[in-house]
């Protein structure tokens, strides 16, 4: 594990000279909307009175998802990215509501804000179910969220869905064995349903995801600095313990290195000592460049074909992989969002 005072700053090295050589900043800029849409959607999915897994109201508790305090960073926009895009997602927006153009635009935010108490409860269930792999039925969901909200169920699991991803890393997915019924799916095999360790916790991989998304869009590895610059954009501080991860600088720095997620390691030559992350083996092994792409594409509500050279990269990797596996070519069928 190494060591050293990680907080200052050292000499240039060759893998920031590399990034800088090669590509621009235009990608590196996804990866900073990236940062506040997951503070924002964190803070949109804290529900307010906890619920069980049979739905049923229960007293809250350490257990239960708490607001963070403090207001959200803005941010650089990639182009393509509407200023006005932007700013909704950082007051904490999740998703897109269709909504007439002729409606008022009162009447539109009063919609909006009736959806964030469903919203609320319907998150904290389906962490609470995502831990039994049971199957979800909708009628079990609107149990939780009251079947006065029938008519408006699809734009609140769709808002709901998307905490779920971004903030959790984990994909709500249509049940093909049963009508109307959901299954809860991880993005990676983080131990424990994603907890890490053993007791309270919530799943951190939609954490890791972002992480790996940011090493990637800065041309695979990135300094500490970066890291923790991106970090910041959501309020989370180094040996400042987390509302929803925890204490970030050993989750990052032993826990997810450990368990050969990532890769932390020393700068060569690098006086004061300073530190990059990389991919892990593992991380490798469970995910790839592409679906890294497109989960940041999602997150920012853009098409993976934005990031431009990034996804080249990563449409190379896959062709790659399927010359490893024997498999044809799937250049022309990765898929879009």
């Amino acid at each position: 594990m190494p060591r050293g005072n990680r907080g200052k700053k050292g000499k240039p090295h060759t893998c920031k000279k590399r990034r800088q050589a090669q590509h621009g900043t235009q990608d590196l800029r996804g990866a900073q909307v990236t940062a506040t849409t997951m503070e924002a959607r964190s803070s949109s999915s804290s529900p307010g009175p906890g619920v069980d897994a049979k739905g049923k109201p229960g007293a809250r508790s350490g257990k239960h998802l708490k607001h963070p305090r403090g207001a959200l960073a803005t941010t650089t926009v990639p182009a393509g990215v509407s200023s006005t895009r932007s700013s909704k997602r950082a007051i904490g927006e999740i998703g897109k509501t269709h909504n007439s153009p002729q409606a008022p635009l009162s009447n539109v935010r009063s919609r909006k804000r009736s959806l964030v108490r469903p919203t609320y409860l319907l998150v904290q269930f389906l962490l609470r179910m995502y831990k039994t792999k049971k199957p979800i039925s909708k009628v079990h969901m609107l149990k939780i969220i009251d079947k006065k909200y029938k008519n408006l169920f699809l734009s609140i699991l769709k808002r709901a869905s998307e905490s779920m991803e971004v903030v959790f890393g984990i994909d709500v997915k249509k049940d093909n064995t049963a009508k109307h019924s959901y299954v809860l799916v991880s993005k990676m095999n983080l131990p424990r349903n994603g907890i890490v360790h053993r007791g309270r916790g919530f799943p951190k991989t939609g954490l890791l995801m972002n992480l790996l998304g940011v090493i990637f869009m800065k041309g695979n590895c990135t300094t500490e600095d970066d890291i923790w610059n991106f970090l910041g954009k959501m309020k989370i501080y180094a040996g400042k313990r987390h509302f929803l991860f925890g204490e970030p600088k050993k989750l990052i720095t032993q826990d997810l290195v450990e368990l050969k997620y990532l890769e932390y390691r020393q700068v060569p030559g690098s006086s004061p000592a300073c530190y990059e992350f990389l991919w892990g083996p593992r991380a490798h092994a469970e995910t790839s460049k592409m679906r890294v792409l497109e989960f940041l594409a999602r997150t920012n509500h853009l098409d993976p074909s934005a990031f431009h050279c990034r996804y080249e990269e990563a449409l190379k990797d896959e062709e790659e992989r399927a010359q490893a596996s024997g498999c044809p070519s799937v250049s022309a069928a990765v898929p879009s969002t």
